[in-house]
């Protein structure tokens, strides 16, 4: 039994207002994507994360190997923030383009000068947009259990906790988190 793998276009632009418009990243966007990371994740993980573990993950996540396979791929997606024609801030997701039930939000960061701006909630949007368009039942993610912004902003745009889960990465770290999902 064969099986047709169906496509979706995820090259898209939405503009917005306040001068912010999402576009698809390319291997181009990799050292601003690198950057965002770098100066957010010490933020956000500063008192969860020891730093030889934050630094384990940012090699492990963003190298540039790793980002150049995933944005080169069909699997995952990466979208940029665009604020007043500079990188603010990414997402990359995976549409589920089997069972077509759900897309896993793998990351979404934005850059602490553009924080509070709207630019996670614009994001969040325009994948409802996109997964509605395209037949898709919801929104997941994994959110680490002691990152109580993160945990508040998702609550805020309607997503509801599922389940606890840990998750190994290597050289005895995990992922203590939680999944997270929404309906669309």
């Amino acid at each position: 039994m064969g099986s047709s793998k169906k496509t979706i276009d995820t090259t898209a632009s939405f503009i917005i207002p306040k001068m912010i418009s999402i576009q698809k990243a390319t291997v181009k966007d990799i050292p601003q994507i690198q950057n965002i990371a770098r100066s957010t994740w010490p933020i956000a993980f500063k008192n969860i994360l020891s730093s030889n573990q934050l630094e384990y993950m940012l090699e492990l996540m963003y190298a540039t190997d790793t980002l150049h396979t995933q944005i080169a791929g069909k699997e995952i997606v990466f979208w940029l923030a665009m604020l007043n024609d500079s990188i603010s801030g990414f997402m990359a997701f995976e549409p589920d383009l089997k069972l077509r039930d759900k897309i896993k939000i793998h990351k979404l960061y934005i850059d602490p000068t553009a924080q509070g701006k709207g630019i996670g909630r614009i994001f969040l949007k325009k994948l409802e947009e996109y997964g509605r368009s395209n037949s898709f039942e919801k929104l997941t993610l994994n959110v680490n259990k002691y990152n109580h912004s993160a945990i508040k902003f998702y609550t805020k745009q309607g997503f509801k906790k599922i389940e606890d889960v840990i998750i190994p990465i290597g050289k005895g770290y995990v992922m203590d988190d939680y999944v997270f999902t929404k309906n669309i």
